[in-house]
């Protein structure tokens, strides 16, 4: 660990990185103390750069519910000794939806037997068709 704390202190552009990282890191942790409940999955912290703060968002939603509380978000970041007189809200829109998990569902026995005689009686039926492949899944 020494020699990566020594890479950064000899060299001034990774010491300016360093630095960076660590004022971002100590924003977001904030942003994570003020920002409600609902909305810290779907927001991060910027930079702090002449007094305006930036947030980026993930959906249009949540940057218009940001700007109705910009008002309290601000002064509770000023009462914790951060000079903020601006938020900027950006929207970041996420290229990928995360993928959902497939849900498998299972038919009980006795509502396999009930589909089966269903389908039975709908034999030769688009309708009957299906649910004799349903029941069979099970």
């Amino acid at each position: 660990m020494r020699r990566i704390n020594a890479l950064f202190k000899n060299d001034a552009g990774l010491m300016a990185l360093y630095d960076h990282a660590d004022s971002l890191t100590a924003m977001q942790k904030m942003w994570a103390e003020i920002c409600p409940d609902s909305l810290k999955p779907l927001t991060r912290a910027g930079a702090l750069k002449q007094g305006t703060l930036t947030v980026y968002t993930d959906h249009g939603a949540v940057a218009a519910k940001i700007k109705l509380l910009l008002p309290s978000l601000m002064a509770k970041l000023q009462k914790r000794g951060i000079e903020v007189t601006a938020i900027r809200v950006q929207v970041q829109v996420k290229s990928e939806p995360p993928a959902k998990p497939k849900i498998h569902r299972k038919i009980s026995a006795k509502g396999a037997s009930e589909l089966a005689s269903l389908a039975g009686e709908l034999e030769g039926s688009a309708l009957g068709e299906v649910l004799a492949r349903l029941a069979r899944r099970t």
